[in-house]
């Protein structure tokens, strides 16, 4: 009889495009969605938490990577043969939120919400499948003061987190007045609105990747196509030479001031009414920005910023960080992009058949954490329990009692529960825990009534810098009545901070 053939065993790696976070990288996100929930509640917006599937048909096909089968995200048929997928966005569930509950929720309605989204893309360095988002939109505002306000919002986020004036800009644009170019460029028919769609996408994403690849890589794109360096090729818009410069000079029309670039985008759309529009609602943002003091040091007018997403109709915008970081092969280069988001006044309007204006912003946690790391304004660990070390098997109820004692007073803390045997390996896993102090009872200290507090964090820099005289005159190590346990934690760890 055959024997059974033996399963292999599951390999042990993580998903391609999706990555696993650790204690001090959860603790440093939670503690950043906080700061930002706090702008977010101060600016008058309220929570909101949507599932993470939705339908198919309620996520639409906004997302840029149109080319892939799969239009970019996780999706799967239900036994009823209806498909559902991972939500990309926070901005898609939000549409079908206010148009399901729209009687019920005031107008306009201004929400928060925070949470992972998925994507179904090609991963790259810094590139993941998963990732967090910070969304904040107002639904039911018609008036671009409501976009005016998102910025503003957005340039206050970044100074709370940490990102001071000057390390960042927000830049500001509307899709009218691209619309209006692509109208004089004559890829875009007000009486058609499906010609040229194809074309109009290449364009979109072709200005969205300025920064990566300069203005010969988009005109390329423009044109009829580009060759990257590992010799795949991209097809292009098929503009003629004269079409593509009409798209380019819109890319470059930002001047010194924002007066300025509203006066030559004015030139640009010059025959369109959307494209007049646009720049008409760029200036009042600019002039209701300038109310409020956010200056062209915070806050700018810049034609470039179009956003990939294919739900946006009018104002858009965009944070970008500007300092210098070191890439993979230690080329300098600016961090770029963290926050995006715009006006969609059709989104919801794919539900309800009735158009409802909106606006709204989405910040990405991972990409803001990893700026304030390359500045070095997050540290790499973080300071773990307070550790009990066990002495005696027989006696865990006495160290149990030691650090509930300790946890009702607030301060963090657990028993050592490895094999106690070797004391040497309890320290030895404080380490690796970071932590700040450890509680040592043996037999004899039970005897006396007292408890050894071991100041982990001096101990280790005495070790490593103090000669043997200072070591004697800042002890690492007190002995303390085992009713003054609190009280002396307490006290290293306010020395410690």
């Amino acid at each position: 009889m055959a024997k059974d053939k033996k399963q292999p065993r599951p390999q042990a790696i993580t998903p391609k495009g999706f990555r696993d976070y650790f204690g001090v990288e959860v603790t440093e996100r939670a503690a950043m969605l906080n700061q930002i929930a706090g702008v977010y509640h101060r600016y008058g917006f309220e929570a909101l938490e949507t599932s993470a599937v939705e339908t198919v048909e309620a996520l639409g096909k906004f997302l840029p990577d149109v080319d892939r089968p799969n239009e970019g995200v996780f999706a799967w048929q239900e036994d009823d043969s209806d498909w559902v997928a991972l939500r990309y966005d926070l901005t898609a569930p939000l549409a079908r939120v206010y148009a399901q509950f729209r009687n019920d929720l005031p107008t306009p309605y201004r929400r928060y919400a925070m949470g992972p989204v998925w994507r179904n893309e090609k991963p790259g360095p810094g590139r993941f499948r998963q990732f967090y988002q910070c969304d904040a939109d107002t639904v039911g505002a018609a008036t671009v003061a409501a976009d005016a306000e998102i910025c503003a919002m957005l340039s206050d986020t970044l100074e709370v987190v940490g990102i001071p004036r000057g390390d960042y800009v927000v830049r500001v644009n509307n899709r009218k007045v691209l619309n209006g170019v692509m109208e004089v460029a004559g890829v875009l028919d007000p009486n058609d609105p499906d010609k040229f769609v194809n074309e109009r996408g290449i364009v979109l994403r072709a200005i969205d990747k300025l920064d990566r690849l300069g203005t010969d890589g988009v005109r390329a794109l423009l044109g009829e196509g580009r060759k990257d360096p590992s010799g795949d090729f991209t097809k292009g818009a098929g503009l003629s030479p004269e079409q593509a410069e009409i798209v380019m000079g819109f890319m470059d029309a930002r001047r010194d001031s924002g007066a300025a670039t509203v006066a030559r985008l004015r030139e640009l759309v010059t025959g369109s009414n959307t494209g007049n529009d646009g720049v008409n609602e760029l200036e009042t943002i600019a002039e209701l920005l300038d109310a409020q003091g956010y200056g062209a040091d915070r806050i700018v007018i810049d034609p470039s910023v179009v956003r990939g997403l294919g739900y946006y109709t009018g104002p858009v915008y965009e944070a970008e960080l500007t300092f210098e970081i070191l890439d993979e092969k230690g080329r300098p280069r600016q961090f770029g992009s963290v926050s995006g988001g715009g006006r969609y006044d059709d989104l919801v309007k794919r539900f309800t058949g009735q158009e409802v204006p909106a606006t709204g912003v989405s910040i990405g946690v991972d990409r803001l954490l990893a700026a304030l790391r390359a500045k070095g304004r997050l540290t790499a660990t973080a300071k773990g329990p307070v550790v009990v070390t066990v002495m005696d098997r027989d006696r865990m109820a006495d160290y149990q009692a030691m650090v509930a004692e300790l946890r009702n007073a607030g301060i963090r803390a657990e028993v050592y529960l490895g094999n106690p045997k070797n004391f040497g390996n309890q320290l030895k896993y404080a380490d690796s825990r970071n932590s700040p102090v450890a509680v040592i009872e043996g037999g004899s200290e039970k005897v006396a009534g007292v408890v050894q507090i071991k100041d982990l964090v001096l101990g280790a820099q005495i070790a490593q810098n103090a000669t043997l005289d200072e070591w004697k005159e800042r002890p690492s190590q007190y002995e303390v009545p085992r009713s003054e346990l609190v009280a002396k934690v307490r006290e290293i760890l306010d020395g410690q901070n």
